[in-house]
């Protein structure tokens, strides 16, 4: 497995292995901010506008390969208000439905951490499903919960979800 930095070029070049990641998360009930059935091109719309903040320099984009195909990812958002220069928000980890349990979501989120503190971040912060594999995956890696939002997010079958707010100081 390799972990690359995307700029807009190479996102643009990878642009169906990140459509087919995202709706191969969607599809297996990942709360990223999404509901099953996508809708056409929703993914492709999704991709482009991440594509498009790649030029801003604010956001970081990160990929898993496993062989020739992507078999995760994960976003930084830096805050730009100068008030809030030291921190970045942690965004859509995803791993396809047949590479998860095998380290790639941890690889991603140390490759982030990484990267965020060389950029002079020191907080991160993100949000997830209470209860999701994902969830504990965090606290393994140091984060730490702030709260805990109840009924923030909705699932295909119409649930709604209490969400956690986790952060992690980078020293």
């Amino acid at each position: 497995m390799q972990i690359e930095r995307l700029t807009q070029a190479t996102a643009t070049a990878c642009l169906g292995d990140l459509i087919d990641l995202l709706e191969d998360a969607v599809a297996s009930g990942a709360s990223i901010g999404f509901l099953p059935p996508l809708a056409p091109g929703e993914a492709e719309e999704y991709w482009r506008g991440v594509i498009d903040a790649l030029a801003s320099n604010h956001r970081v984009l990160l990929i898993a390969r496993d062989g020739a195909s992507i078999a995760g990812t994960v976003q930084l958002d830096y805050a730009v208000r100068r008030n809030a220069s030291h921190r970045a928000e942690v965004m859509k980890l995803m791993v396809h439905q047949s590479a998860r349990r095998r380290g790639i979501g941890q690889a991603l989120m140390e490759e982030a951490a990484r990267i965020a503190r060389h950029d002079g971040r020191t907080l991160l912060v993100l949000d997830t499903r209470a209860g999701d594999p994902s969830e504990r995956l965090y606290q393994r890696l140091g984060y730490q919960t702030a709260g805990t939002i109840p009924g923030y997010a909705r699932s295909a079958s119409g649930e709604l979800h209490s969400t956690v707010i986790l952060y992690r100081h980078l020293l």
